[in-house]
């Protein structure tokens, strides 16, 4: 599995993982400052983006696959931060590889299982008639069937891209996501605890990260730190990039 990458700056390495539907290219605020201090590689995950498409949609194939860009870049030990489905890539390559982590962001999610979240999504993604689409517009208008938020049509449709022969595909591997979606909601496999710098940020407004969830995050994570960004809900980075990215920025301050 040969992850599709952008790599920028220099310094120590952080890695950043993105959420489901998602590409490295979510990322764009966070990579312009980060790279000032650090080499940020923001990598697209298994059956997202540009990197390969495959049917195993577990959490340890997904942290393997980031273990095995780590050895191809020859990094010994990396920052990892992830976002949602990221988050947990991140989380289960902390405690499976615990030596090759420096330290560990995770952005507004926890350790458990969350059951069936996004099928309204599904629903939308898989109302879009590829076949005889004109427009990006005119997919926005099915997928606004089943969603109602412009903003999660927009970053959806990001996905939307012309084939060699001008037909309108997606870039994600949909069907495989869909079939596989029962393992990205559930946990990350149980592991050792990674006993590393934790920091979990909240969305305030979110209701993936709850109190409910703090013993499953310490039993895991015993050096867990907590921060809430009033005012965001679960797309905290792109909410508030400036105050999700001073907190970043504080926190891989301390493990210099």
């Amino acid at each position: 599995m040969k992850l599709n990458y952008h790599r920028t700056g220099e310094g120590p390495a952080l890695l950043i993982l993105h959420g489901l539907f998602g590409t490295w290219e979510n990322w764009g605020a966070q990579i312009k400052m980060l790279a000032k201090d650090y080499d940020v590689i923001a990598a697209d995950l298994r059956n997202h983006g540009e990197s390969p498409h495959a049917d195993d949609t577990g959490y340890a194939a997904m942290a393997d696959d980031v273990l095995e860009l780590m050895d191809h870049l020859s990094l010994e030990q990396a920052h990892i931060l992830g976002h949602s489905m990221g988050g947990k890539v991140a989380m289960q390559l902390a405690q499976a590889h615990p030596s090759r982590v420096r330290s560990l962001i995770v952005a507004d999610i926890a350790p458990v299982n969350y059951g069936a979240h996004h099928d309204q999504v599904f629903k939308g993604l898989f109302n879009v008639q590829l076949d005889g689409l004109k427009s990006r517009s005119e997919a926005d208008k099915q997928l606004a069937e089943h969603i109602e938020i412009p903003g999660v049509r927009a970053f959806l449709l990001k996905n939307l891209q012309k084939d060699q022969d001008g037909r309108f595909v997606w870039k994600m591997n949909l069907n495989g996501l869909h079939q596989g979606y029962s393992s990205i909601s559930s946990e990350p496999p149980a592991e050792s605890p990674y006993n590393g710098p934790v920091l979990f940020i909240k969305g305030g407004d979110s209701d993936y990260l709850k109190q409910e969830h703090a013993d499953a995050i310490r039993s895991r994570f015993p050096n867990a730190r907590f921060k809430v960004i009033e005012g965001t809900g679960h797309w905290l980075h792109a909410e508030k990039p400036g105050a999700f990215n001073r907190i970043v920025e504080r926190f891989l301050d301390d493990q210099a």
